[in-house]
């Protein structure tokens, strides 16, 4: 769980990318921006604009049986996985000596791939920590044992970790923050729709299933599951809700170790944070209050048995997918198909490759950055970022809903944002990570060890403002608003988001609306909460406040009305900060292309004008199919709106989108000017 908070002069620098309709991949295989046999040109575009975009695509491209979904993000992720592939077989090939970069690669790679030794071992790995718990004597033992669990990168109970202060963002302070359940959600344990009670049941199978494995017989690991699941379920009720979660000043509750003893006098915090490693953690920001107080009672009134149950529970779901395959093979049944619907796992190389990748994030970038990143890429986004910059005062300046006095507030921090590119300055140093020849397990365990430590060696220090949260492998994009920074990873850098050699329609129609997305979140429900220093301030002034909740509600009802599988209403509360962020980068982006030679004149590549090209690139960055069960699953889960959505709801709500389309009053998603969001 990454819990760095990652949600977006008058003289305009054009990008100049030549008009050519084909780019060059390094495996010579040739993309086209704009294929026609992607769409479905027969779909009308003021009714489907999604369908007319990606029909042909979405025929063609059924979900994989290793997959829940398959889209864009994944054709892209699935091709930098065999570029990954190549530096890691390199490197293990190499008979490196021990602490090198070659030899952890090598080492971590090929302990996974070593099915035989893994299946040899069977359970073996975790039987000291599972003994280590069982041996307990007093409940007062419980919380310095959660310390020693999330000292070992584990994360029973809540979970703990160093992030800046929303309000003195220069300073990195320690956070609680509720956690220790075994289900995605809290909704789970407390809805009672169809498909939670499902879930329910099928979890505490799950929970019986694997203390089976690990040699109880079945009366004794039915009655353990129900208990895990009482106990989980407790913790549950007092978590807030992700939409509670949205809220950064409820999620603020900086205070001191003696305050959290006040607050929660139940549990011995001096003891917890002495065993941790942090015997003076100095200011701590307990994000949801309710649950520590509920956590800490637990410590006192749920037994001691039970106590067991829930943390052996906790090392065998965390390390099921790194033992025998009958541990894996159970874990991935419930949490691949019951959850979600995957029918199978996707290969070996690939599952160790993301773990491996994973642990060793800057290493591996690194090498990535040299074999794969032209210098040229990075150059030119930094160009277009900048455009897009320009555009995004412009449109704050003609904003009719905003005050002067707020909008020289969002200059200043829109000129503040910092803007990464590629790869960090800085690569992170992994001398201390301990890497073994044959122990796939102990190399999991000993990379979030490494993890936890780093981050423990942050807190009561100065934030590294060249800290990077995603490695440059990575195929995303993020916004910090405590960095106030953007950052785009080297291999988002690519078809079908970037490409070196296409017009600017589709350029600014795929990253710029990236680009544009991601400065959106500095200003969207959550973001707008930030200055320009990344602290939490409320800096707009009350009635522009207002304004902009009013104008954001428009857009909530129109996603909460747009439906999947017949009957599932998409969140528009959950998705807001994303929804906003998508229209933003929208109209940012397409302000930008304006500004070009191209967008000034009509003409036509592939049989289509810059203008619709433009809006043909973002819908196609969307296109996917999706199982029924993960869509579900996302609906209830994610921040993110479903890719038709993001298609068909933004884009009606644009004059421009219409106009290039020539799509009149009588179209079946027309919407009268006067209905149309317009919030940046």
């Amino acid at each position: 769980m990454n819990y760095k908070l990652i949600t977006g002069g008058a003289l305009i620098l054009i990008l100049m990318i030549s008009c050519k309709t084909e780019t060059k991949k390094t495996d010579q295989e040739t993309v086209k921006a704009i294929d026609t046999a992607n769409m479905d040109l027969k779909a009308d575009p003021g009714a489907d604009f999604y369908e007319y975009a990606n029909g042909g695509w979405i025929k063609n491209n059924p979900v994989p049986s290793d997959k829940t979904q398959y889209g864009s993000f994944t054709v892209l992720y699935d091709a930098n996985q065999i570029k990954l592939q190549k530096l890691v077989l390199e490197a293990a090939k190499e008979s490196a000596p021990k602490g090198s970069i070659a030899q952890k690669i090598g080492d971590f790679y090929n302990s996974g791939m070593d099915t035989l030794a893994i299946d040899k071992r069977g359970m073996e790995p975790i039987l000291g920590p599972l003994a280590e718990i069982q041996a307990l004597k007093s409940n007062k033992e419980i919380l310095p044992q959660i310390a020693k669990m999330h000292q070992q990168g584990q994360h029973p109970f809540f979970y703990f970790f160093g992030s800046q202060d929303d309000q003195n963002s220069s300073m990195v302070i320690a956070n609680l923050y509720q956690g220790g359940l075994g289900l995605p959600d809290r909704d789970y344990y407390t809805s009672n729709d169809a498909r939670s009670k499902e879930m329910r049941k099928e979890y505490v199978a799950h929970i019986q299933r694997m203390f089976q494995l690990a040699g109880q017989d079945e009366n004794d690991a039915k009655a353990i599951a129900a208990s895990i699941m009482k106990f989980e379920t407790r913790l549950a009720k007092v978590s807030l809700t992700r939409l509670e979660n949205r809220d950064p000043f409820r999620t603020y509750n900086k205070m001191s170790l003696a305050e959290l003893q006040k607050m929660a006098p139940e549990a011995q915090w001096q003891e917890y944070f002495t065993t941790l490693g942090l015997a003076n953690p100095g200011d701590i920001n307990v994000r949801q209050t309710d649950f520590i107080k509920e956590a800490a009672k637990m410590l006192q009134d749920e037994s001691l048995n039970d106590w067991k149950n829930y943390l052996s529970w906790n090392i065998i779901n965390g390390a099921a997918s790194y033992l025998s395959k009958d541990f894996e093979k159970a874990d991935f049944d419930f949490y691949g198909t019951v959850m979600s619907g995957q029918k199978e796992q996707m290969p070996r190389w690939k599952r160790v490759l993301s773990n491996t990748s994973g642990s060793m994030g800057e290493a591996i970038g690194k090498l990535y950055v040299e074999k794969y990143f032209p210098p040229e890429a990075k150059e030119r986004m930094i160009h277009l970022v900048e455009n897009l910059r320009v555009s995004l005062g412009h449109r704050i300046d003609k904003l009719n809903w905003m005050s002067d006095t707020t909008k020289q507030l969002a200059h200043e921090k829109l000129d503040a944002i910092t803007v990464k590119v590629g790869y960090p300055d800085k690569w992170k140093n992994y001398d201390d990570l301990d890497i073994e020849e044959g122990r796939y397990y102990e190399n999991i365990s000993n990379a979030r060890k490494f993890s936890f430590n780093e981050d423990l060696a942050k807190i009561g220090k100065p934030y590294d403002k060249t800290e990077w949260g995603m490695t440059p492998q990575t195929v995303n994009a993020y916004y910090s608003p405590n960095s106030n920074e953007i950052v785009f990873p080297a291999a988002i850098l690519q078809p079908p988001f970037f490409f070196m050699d296409q017009d600017d329609a589709v350029n600014y129609g795929a990253i710029g609306v990236v680009i544009g997305h991601e400065m959106t979140h500095g200003f969207d429900d959550q973001g707008r909460n930030y200055d320009k220093e990344g602290n939490l301030n409320n800096w707009w002034k009350e009635s522009d406040a207002v304004a902009f909740k009013e104008k954001a509600q428009m857009l909530i009802d129109q996603y909460s009305a747009y439906t999947e599988l017949d009957s599932l209403h998409v969140n528009g509360e959950l998705t807001i900060g994303e929804n906003i962020a998508d229209f933003g980068g929208l109209n940012i982006s397409w302000d930008a292309f304006q500004q070009t030679e191209e967008a000034k004149t009509n003409t036509k590549i592939d049989g289509f004008t810059p203008q619709q090209r433009f809006y043909l690139a973002y819908s196609g960055v969307w296109r996917q199919n999706i199982l029924d069960k993960e869509l579900a699953r996302r609906i209830k889960e994610d921040v993110h709106s479903p890719g038709d959505a993001r298609v068909n709801v933004p884009l009606y709500n644009i004059d421009a989108f219409y106009q290039a389309f020539g799509i009149g009053k009588d179209a079946k998603r027309y919407r009268a000017p006067e209905d149309r969001a317009v919030i940046w």
